[in-house]
């Protein structure tokens, strides 16, 4: 061997460097909105939540600080935006500000009931479209993706120029009804606009699906429902929305329906908003039971008997996960359809 030929044999190769993950550690913070919620999802993720705290001062000034080093960290902060609607939607942009000034690498708003969803169109002269207002500020805070569920309108996720992904909870609510084994089980919207979800309902289940005739005349958020399509006589009815506020229009569906000859009447809705009132009103009506999932936290009232809540963190969790991982979420859900 010649003395080129034994230099170039004992030259050191390039150091490999050890592989680090590019979108840095997941962070889980919990806002003051969903703090039991955020506990549920870190613990499903086995995480510890970052620590973090948020303050109202005497006058109404909403203070935030996160009290560990996020520089450079996939973070996720949990604040859904439900009552009060207006001081969690601005410590959520306060949250996503302090998040992007101490360099956290990619920030997430995970919200699990978006409220001003119910804001997505002008259908009247000179009002706002409040989703829209909402969307552009998050972007303007630094907000780089967005994750939420069941929002009231789908299309609002063209709202927003970063990504958003929208989660639905209808796979643990037919998972609970497929456990509790009810015969001759129909699928029922309160009204036309919430058909294909409820269509979703019925494939998950198998089962066949009717569609409630419902107006509203004002803002009064009472509702008039005027008719059943579909026939629902002998059969046992699963009544599905995405929210319910004062629970009157489900109250006065199931009514309807038991006029048509439904036996048993069950309802479930993604976001139990449930406003003062709500939960006798509920309790005094034909409903059986009322499934809601534990999005919301702050109630005005305590829930009745007839109410059972239903966890979606497990959901979050997993989505939260391929997120960090960046795996596709959709991938996660195979059975559900696109809506």
């Amino acid at each position: 061997m010649n003395q080129d030929s034994e230099s170039l044999q004992h030259r050191p190769g390039p150091r490999i460097q050890q592989f680090q993950a590019p979108q840095g550690d997941l962070a889980v913070l919990a806002g003051s909105g969903n703090p039991v919620f955020a506990q549920r999802i870190a613990t499903e993720l086995g995480v510890q939540l970052t620590p973090c705290q948020a303050q109202v001062f005497s006058e109404g000034n909403v203070f935030v600080r996160i009290l560990e080093n996020v520089r450079g960290r996939d973070t996720f902060i949990v604040q859904g935006v439900h009552h009060p609607v207006n001081d969690n939607f601005v410590e959520l942009l306060f949250w996503v500000d302090a998040l992007k000034r101490a360099s956290a690498q990619h920030i997430t708003a995970v919200i699990p009931y978006f409220s001003y969803a119910k804001g997505d169109k002008k259908d009247e002269p000179r009002v706002s479209i409040r989703a829209r207002v909402c969307a552009d500020a998050l972007e303007a805070a630094g907000a780089d993706r967005v994750l939420t569920m069941d929002l009231h309108s789908p299309q609002i996720q063209g709202f927003f120029s970063v990504p958003v992904d929208h989660l639905y909870a209808r796979a643990v609510i037919c998972e609970h009804m497929q456990r509790m084994e009810i015969e001759d089980l129909v699928i029922c919207s309160p009204d036309v606009g919430f058909a294909k979800s409820a269509a979703a309902f019925a494939n998950l289940l198998g089962v066949p699906v009717v569609i409630g005739n419902k107006a509203r005349t004002d803002h009064s958020e009472q509702a008039e429902i005027l008719e059943v399509i579909g026939n629902v006589d002998g059969k046992n009815v699963l009544l599905v929305d995405d929210f319910t506020i004062t629970g009157g229009s489900l109250c006065s569906m199931a009514k309807v329906l038991r006029e048509r000859g439904a036996g048993q009447i069950y309802a479930a809705v993604s976001h139990g908003v449930l406003a003062k009132g709500a939960a006798d009103r509920i309790q005094n009506s034909l409903i059986e039971k009322l499934f809601m999932t534990d999005t919301i936290e702050a109630v005005v009232e305590p829930p009745c008997p007839k109410i059972e809540v239903l966890s979606v963190a497990p959901v979050f969790a997993r989505a939260i996960r391929s997120i960090h991982d960046r795996t596709s979420v959709s991938m996660l859900f195979p059975d559900e359809k696109s809506l």
